[in-house]
């Protein structure tokens, strides 16, 4: 592909593919993408799913940055690549004119550490295609996290770009003291159109229809109390709120974003029924079960997960406005403009910019609103991006030394420890000026996130006829940092400012793998290991089950081993196991409460301790299913069940060392008996 750019005839171009479900391999993919581009690379950063295979012949060298989840799964953005890359009549020297290299990113908490990856790779190898440089991994649980492997990995993958591609005379790489030129460039529009305020078409949707006629039944069952709970409206239209204090932290947020919907492909409009805390007030975590109603013609099971998309609130998008001197330009309609070849068509889009959704005749407010990510914490990466907009040689300096390797540490606790957001790094460095038409390229977009959905069988059903009932169950993040400073997700700090008879647009997505070695054996035993809100999937099991003895048909046994910190405060949905008679036929929960006493007490302890009844599910050809939180977790969990075959040990002596136990756990992951959905 020989293109011209800046006036200049290039024949190296460079395609960057990433598999990523939270983005941390978008973040890896969009720095080797800037890598090749300071080594004169035309230069493309896409999901996998973006391209067909034979644009893979189009390239000078491709460089996938791929990600694991599940079971060993490609993330949602990459299984149609990987399917296609997968056909049989595919030739074994179909990609014997390509070149790539290959960074995976896992989570050795999981069994199949980085399995997408290796799968990728391997696969690359059998169609003939020809590795540029060796295989990287990097694993989340490095004490540096990504970065313990990544940083050094990307360092010497770019010399050897270099030598194996050389520039030709005369031309230098882009040093890092100099600014890429970005890829697009907001403008001001010259339609008269005005911006859209309220991204709705001129006639009411589905959901706003059943949110009318709700509200004229003014129906309590449903929608609680409304009077109490849908607040009053400022005059921008923003509802008011109040964000319950913290150990005595003020009240800051009165005004919650608004309640634009945005295009974003594939999602279907969900109208919140419900939004309640289901811990204490005096308890340490905020957890809380939201509500929504779905039409009826959306079909869900165990496992799947809803994605929202949360919103930056108007006070830290006024904050940016006004530190960044955007107050003229903050309201007026803009346009979009690419600044680079356009290989793959991306005038055709909205945006221009990969996965931006903005409102229609959007501006530079609703942008910060809805679309980037203001209150990240920031990548290495996005300091050596701001440092080239401040005139200050003392900030300039210290920026630059966040981008070096040598001052990791310093990064550290400057960001990741204190959790400090982009927006207050911009204000420790005030000196910064960061161009508006630029901010499309320099700030992260808003990513969604994905809840597992914790409603199954009856608790589908609702009393509104064509709607279909979803819950979730979401931990609150919000903690004191190291610098006393109350901390909240963005997410999290948009789900509670959530009040009934709100609309959003959501997404669902299929659980592949989770439920459906369970769908086609309702008898086998099931033994799931949920603390925390990790019991959200396992209860929508637990009443899937149900729902089949209720209409005459076998369930399995199903045992239950729940943790959380006290019975009182956090034994989330401990009614429902003891008030369903039906459910006592089939259902066992033994619990783990680690502060009701002395001794700390967990999962993985209750396992040991109900040694016999798991060591005999085990050898009836339980499924296994293990929900919560990642790293210790999860690892504490398997090497108790290895503990309990051990301990036990078959009649044969089979088990009678470790190896031979861990071996019988690999085997039921490879069957598919061996579950683990952590977060």
């Amino acid at each position: 592909m020989t293109s011209q750019t800046n006036g200049q005839s290039h024949d190296r171009s460079a395609l960057v593919l990433y598999a990523s479900e939270t983005g941390n391999s978008q973040d890896v993919a969009e720095e080797l993408g800037r890598t090749a581009e300071r080594l004169h690379f035309l230069t493309q950063v896409l999901d996998m799913d973006s391209i067909e295979l034979s644009d893979l012949l189009k390239f000078t060298v491709i460089i996938f940055a791929v990600s694991t989840t599940g079971q060993g799964e490609f993330p949602r953005n990459s299984r149609k690549f990987w399917k296609s890359l997968l056909r049989k009549r595919l030739p074994p020297d179909y990609l014997d004119h390509m070149t790539f290299a290959l960074f995976g990113l896992g989570d050795s908490s999981y069994p199949k550490f980085d399995f997408a990856a290796r799968k990728l790779h391997k696969r690359l190898l059998q169609l003939s295609a020809k590795e540029l440089y060796p295989f990287g991994e990097a694993d989340e649980q490095h004490p540096e996290g990504i970065d313990g492997t990544f940083v050094d990995w990307a360092a010497e993958f770019s010399k050897h770009l270099l030598s194996s591609y050389p520039l030709p005379h005369g031309l230098a790489p882009i040093p890092p003291d100099l600014p890429l030129p970005p890829k697009y460039l907001l403008e001001l529009s010259s339609s008269e159109q005005p911006p859209d305020e309220t991204s709705k078409s001129s006639s009411p949707s589905e959901m706003a229809y059943l949110l009318d006629e709700i509200q004229k039944r003014r129906s309590e069952q449903i929608t609680g109390n409304v009077d109490s709970h849908s607040g009053n409206l400022n005059e921008q239209g923003n509802r008011e709120y109040v964000n319950g204090p913290v150990e005595g932290e003020a009240i800051t947020d009165k005004t919650a974003p608004p309640e634009d919907l945005l295009p974003v492909p594939g999602v279907v409009e969900a109208l919140l029924t419900k939004n309640e805390r289901i811990t204490p007030e005096s308890h340490w975590q905020d957890v809380r079960e939201l509500t929504f109603l779905l039409p009826e013609r959306i079909k869900y099971e165990p496992g799947d997960t809803i994605d929202i998309y949360p919103k930056n609130f108007p006070k830290d998008v006024q904050a940016l406005i006004d530190l960044m001197d955007w107050v003229t330009v903050a309201d007026m309609p803009l346009t979009f403009t690419a600044t680079s070849p356009d290989h793959f068509h991306a005038k055709s889009l909205t945006s221009l910019v990969p996965h931006l959704y903005p409102l229609q005749n959007t501006t530079l407010r609703q942008l910060l609103t809805h679309n980037l990510d203001i209150t990240a914490i920031p990548k290495r990466s996005f300091f050596s991006t701001i440092s080239h907009f401040t005139d200050d040689p003392m900030h300039k300096e210290r920026l630059l030394e966040f981008c070096n390797p040598i001052y990791t540490d310093e990064l550290f606790d400057y960001t990741t420890r204190p959790r400090r957001s982009i927006l207050e790094v911009l204000h420790d460095f005030p000196s910064l000026r960061i161009p508006w038409n630029q901010a499309t390229s320099i700030f992260p977009l808003i990513r969604p996130r994905t809840f597992s959905i914790s409603s199954g069988g009856a608790l589908k059903q609702s009393s509104e006829a064509g709607y279909v009932r979803v819950q979730l169950l979401v931990a609150i993040v919000k903690y004191r940092t190291i610098l006393r400073k109350i901390r909240q997700g963005l997410c999290s700090r948009y789900i509670t400012s959530l009040q009934p008879n709100t609309i959003l647009n959501v997404k669902l997505s299929r659980g592949t793998s989770f439920y459906s070695k369970i769908k086609s054996e309702p008898t086998t035993p099931l033994i799931l290991v949920c603390p925390g809100t990790g019991v959200a999937p396992a209860r929508a099991l637990i009443w899937e089950r149900l729902a089949h003895l209720s209409e005459g048909q076998p369930a399995g046994r199903t045992v239950l081993f729940f943790g959380n910190r006290n019975q009182d405060a956090d034994f989330f949905y401990s009614h429902e196991w003891t008030q369903q008679p039906l459910m006592r036929e089939f259902l066992e929960v033994y619990t783990a409460f680690s502060r009701d006493q002395r001794e700390k007490n967990y999962v993985q302890d209750a396992l040991r301790r109900e040694s016999k009844l798991v060591y005999k599910l085990l050898m009836e050809n339980a499924v296994v299913v293990v929900c919560g939180s990642s790293g210790k977790m999860p690892l504490a969990v398997r090497s108790a069940l290895v503990d309990v075959m051990v301990e036990q040990e078959a009649p044969d002596g089979s088990w009678k060392s470790r190896e031979a136990a861990e071996g019988y756990m690999n085997l039921l992951e490879k069957r598919g008996r061996y579950i683990q959905e952590t977060w």
